[in-house]
């Protein structure tokens, strides 16, 4: 039940994104498999939506942070349309997290630093494959790979210019909790002009 872990409807927190991390570490506590897979829907200047998942990275204060390629579909419509809302959904629990907020690039300096702690081959990946783009086949992205590989033989693999991180600073923030007979737990917060959240319970 909603408050067994999370104190409800703004009681003792500053912030609804202090609920959200104190359930995303809950997941990650009890094992549920890939809790920082996140469905993350854009939008295109004309408004057609589209979705995708991608992984959390971070959350604090600000917001939560994701990292892609810039120049992706979702990259292109964040430049064009910096609004996205993002779900994370962690079935075990019965819990879901809906946030809807405009979205900032990160400091080229947090992304740098995110980009170093990869694994040596998806930095790599990442140079060798633009997102998005139509390739002719899959060996030629094994090609793409052997090429970077060749050009960047050591641990130091540069991040390239089209990659980077995103900050989503929610206005919108829903925590959802399955209870009996339907009727659910939704705790919606909504950012007011003044910075501060108003709280409601929506019915299910």
């Amino acid at each position: 039940m909603l408050g067994d872990q999370v104190r409800r409807d703004g009681d003792g927190v500053s912030s609804p994104l202090e609920e959200v991390r104190a359930w995303y570490e809950a997941a990650v506590a009890a094992g549920v498999p890939e809790p920082e897979a996140m469905a993350l829907a854009t939008a295109s200047p004309e408004g057609m939506p589209s979705v995708r998942i991608v992984l959390l990275k971070g959350i604090d204060e600000q917001g939560i942070r994701f990292f892609t390629n810039y120049e992706s579909r979702k990259g292109r419509e964040l430049e064009a349309n910096p609004r996205a809302a993002a779900t994370l959904y962690w079935q075990p629990m019965s819990r879901a997290v809906r946030l809807e907020g405009v979205v900032v690039r990160l400091e080229p300096e947090e992304s740098d630093a995110y980009f170093a702690s990869r694994p040596r081959g998806s930095r790599l990946g990442a140079l060798a494959s633009r997102q998005g783009s139509v390739i002719s086949s899959h060996d030629a992205l094994e090609h793409a790979l052997e090429r970077m590989e060749a050009e960047h033989p050591g641990e130091d693999v540069p991040r390239p210019e089209y990659w980077g991180g995103y900050r989503l600073i929610p206005q919108a923030v829903e925590l959802w909790e399955g209870r009996p007979n339907r009727l659910h737990e939704r705790v919606h917060h909504l950012l007011e002009p003044d910075g501060g959240w108003r709280t409601e319970r929506l019915s299910p």
